[in-house]
C-alpha cells in the first residue's frame, strides 16, 4: 500500500474519491520506465536506486505519482545486506579492536586488516569487503537482490487499488452488501476478515444478499488508524466477490489545507463495477479433497437436486458459519456441512457454532476417523441430521436426508 503522504484524492460534498491513473500511453510508458529502472538495479544498493529515482522525478509535476509507483515497486523487490560477511559480526570484530587503539586513519586501516584476517577462516575477506559490510544492513545500503517485474498495466492497477486502500486507513465503519456470488467467494472473505483482525456483523440471506458491517473496539479511538489499515488490507479480497457494494465512513484529515474544517466525516463508496483489480490469489473451488470428491460424485448422479457451493452465510452469536454446500430443489433447500480432518480446537468451535445457529436445515457429515471424544465433541444432539462416513462421503446418504430436512426458501 501507499504511505499517507502519497495518497491523492479529492472530497466533494463529503464524498471522498481516490486518484486513478488512466492506462494512457504516457502512464504506461512511465510505468514501463520505472520497472526497467528497478530491473537494471538488481545487485545495486538502494541508495543508488533512490538517486536514479530522484533524477527521474526532477522537474515533473506528477512527482507524487512517480513516487507512488516507485514505492509499490520497492515493496515488490527483495532488499538484503549483500556480501560474504554478516554486518553484525563485522561491527563486533571491528569495534572490539577499535577500543584498544587511539583513533587515527592509520589505526583504522590496521584494524580493518586485522579484523579481515580473523574472518578469513572459510574464504578470504579483504579489508575493503569488510568495510563495505559494516553498515550493509542499513536500509539505504541494502542491495536489491531480487525483483519480479510486473507488467506496466498491472502496476497501474496496483496503484489505483493502493489509492482506494489508502482512504480506508481512516475508516471507522465499513458496510458491505454482497449479493449472490460465485462459489467459494464468501469463505475467502471470512478468512481475510479473521486474518486482518476484523469483526463483522452479518445479516441477510443468500437470496436477497448479505450485509456485513465491519467495526471494532480500536475504531472508537480517534488517534489510531490501525483498524482502518486492516480494512484496507481486506479490500483486495473483496474484489474477488462478483457482486457487491461498499460504503465506508471516514475520519476527515485535518492536516490538509484544502479540507473544510467543518467536516465531521467523509463517505467513501465503491462497487464491484468500479474496475479495481485484486493482486490477491483467487480462492480455490474446494478447500479439501473431501469436498472436491463429494462434488465430483454428486455430479454423476441423476437427481432433481442441485448442488451449490458455499452460498449461505449463517450468522450466529460469536461467529459466522459458511456451510460447504447447499442442496436445492425448486424453492426448497438444505445446507450441508462436512467435518473432516481437523484439530480438536477447531472441532470444538465448529460444533459449538453449529449448535448456536439453531438451524434444523443443516446436515452435518462427520468422518468416523475423527477423535471426537478427545476433542470433547458429541454430535448426538444433531439427531438424525448426522451422516457418518469413513474415507468417502456418499452423496446418496446426504440426499436421503435432504427430503426430510429441506426447508422452503423465502
Amino acid at each position: 500500500m501507499l504511505p499517507t503522504d502519497l495518497l491523492l484524492f479529492r472530497v466533494k460534498a463529503g464524498l471522498a474519491e481516490p486518484r486513478r491513473l488512466k492506462p494512457t500511453t504516457q502512464n504506461l510508458d512511465l510505468a514501463a520506465r520505472l520497472i526497467a529502472l528497478f530491473e537494471a538495479n538488481v545487485g545495486q544498493r538502494r541508495a543508488d536506486l533512490d538517486e536514479e529515482l530522484r533524477a527521474l522525478e526532477a522537474g515533473r509535476q506528477d512527482f507524487k505519482v512517480l513516487r507512488g509507483l516507485a514505492h509499490l515497486l520497492t515493496n515488490m523487490g527483495d532488499f538484503e545486506a549483500a556480501g560474504p560477511v554478516e554486518p553484525g559480526l563485522a561491527r563486533e570484530r571491528v569495534f572490539t579492536l577499535a577500543q584498544e587503539v587511539v583513533p587515527s586513519r592509520r589505526a583504522a586501516a590496521q584494524i580493518l586488516e586485522q579484523a579481515a584476517r580473523s574472518l578469513s577462516t572459510d574464504a578470504p575477506v579483504s579489508p575493503e569487503t569488510l568495510q563495505a559490510a559494516l553498515y550493509a544492513d542499513l536500509p539505504d545500503q541494502q542491495t536489491l537482490v531480487a525483483f519480479e517485474p510486473p507488467a506496466p498495466l498491472e502496476l497501474i492497477h496496483r496503484y489505483d487499488l493502493a489509492q482506494a486502500q489508502g482512504l480506508l486507513y481512516r475508516a471507522t465503519e465499513l458496510v458491505i452488501t454482497a449479493r449472490r456470488n460465485e462459489p467459494a467467494r464468501y469463505k475467502q472473505l471470512l478468512k481475510y476478515l479473521k486474518f486482518f483482525g476484523l469483526m463483522a456483523t452479518v445479516e441477510g440471506d443468500a437470496a436477497l444478499g448479505f450485509t456485513l458491517t465491519l467495526d471494532g473496539p480500536t475504531s472508537l479511538f480517534g488517534a489510531t488508524t490501525r483498524y482502518g489499515l486492516g480494512m484496507a488490507k481486506f479490500l483486495p479480497a473483496l474484489l474477488h466477490v462478483t457482486k457487491w457494494d461498499l460504503s465506508a465512513t471516514l475520519k476527515p484529515r485535518k492536516d490538509l489545507a484544502w479540507v473544510d474544517p467543518g467536516d465531521t466525516e467523509w463517505s467513501f463508496q465503491l462497487t464491484s463495477e468500479d474496475g479495481y483489480v485484486s493482486h490477491y490469489a483467487p480462492p480455490t473451488e474446494h478447500d479439501s479433497a473431501l469436498e472436491s470428491g463429494f462434488s465430483e460424485r454428486f455430479a454423476k448422479l441423476d437427481t432433481p437436486w442441485t448442488l451449490e457451493r458455499e452460498v449461505d452465510l449463517v450468522p450466529v452469536p460469536g461467529g459466522v458459519i459458511l456451510p460447504d454446500f447447499r442442496l436445492v430443489q425448486g424453492d426448497r433447500s438444505v445446507l450441508v456441512e462436512i467435518v473432516g480432518y481437523w484439530r480438536p480446537e477447531y472441532l470444538r468451535k465448529k460444533f459449538d457454532l453449529l449448535r448456536k445457529a439453531g438451524r434444523t436445515d443443516v446436515i452435518v457429515c462427520v468422518s468416523e476417523r475423527l477423535n471426537l471424544e478427545r476433542a470433547g465433541v458429541d454430535p448426538s444432539d444433531f439427531g438424525d441430521r448426522v451422516v457418518w462416513f469413513k474415507g468417502v462421503l456418499n452423496p446418496k446418504d446426504v440426499l436421503a436426508l435432504a427430503e426430510t430436512y429441506a426447508v422452503t426458501r423465502p
